[in-house]
């Protein structure tokens, strides 16, 4: 009886940590933003909700800040009554203003928020709809890690298509996708 119940607490163990999957509810979590306030997935209930990993020290992640795209794609989001979350996984915490920043930055100090959505690398987007249901994720777009800023425009952006579907009432085209760019960096256990 005690290595069954061993068993089904690690199986338990094991589940907590299982990645978000496009269909199924998102893993609700908390974090912090720059400002210091609490913020967490359930805040945004009844929003299209944007997940961006982030790592100011990426060049993928700073090719599409210094271009000034990650920024636009965030107020298109934010102006069509969306969200959009910068989840800064990588230990280092930023220090930046938030005028940077269109979208909420959230620190995952513990990595917690990362690790429930298995976010590989950064930026890996997550797209959830106003139910909570994870619709899209993967790549921000079809482009890939050498894309140069001059061909930025000529990728289709999968996650505004996202936002724009579930705005619509209709499921995305696309749903998963490879991310691509620089691997978060996870502590170990």
């Amino acid at each position: 009886m005690r290595i069954l119940s061993s068993l089904l607490a690690c199986f338990a163990a094991v589940a907590a940590f299982a990645a978000a999957e496009v269909g199924k509810p998102a893993p609700d979590f908390t974090g912090k933003t720059l400002d210091g306030k609490t913020v967490s997935l359930a805040d945004f209930k009844g929003k299209t909700v944007v997940l961006e990993w982030y790592n100011p020290g990426c060049p993928v992640v700073k090719k599409f800040y210094d271009a000034g795209k990650m920024q636009e794609f965030q107020k298109q989001v934010i102006a069509s009554g969306g969200a959009w979350l910068i989840i800064n996984t990588n230990g280092a915490e930023i220090k930046e203003s938030s005028t940077y920043y269109p979208g909420t930055l959230v620190q995952d100090t513990n990595q917690s928020i990362g690790r429930a959505f298995d976010a590989k690398v950064t930026p890996h987007c997550f797209v959830i709809d106003g139910k909570g249901v994870v619709v899209y994720k993967g790549a921000i777009d079809s482009g890939k890690v050498n894309t140069p800023v001059a061909d930025l425009d000529k990728s289709t952006n999968y996650v505004l298509a996202a936002v724009k579907a579930v705005k619509e009432g209709k499921e995305p085209e696309v749903t998963n996708t490879k991310p691509y760019g620089c691997g978060v960096k996870y502590n170990k256990l």
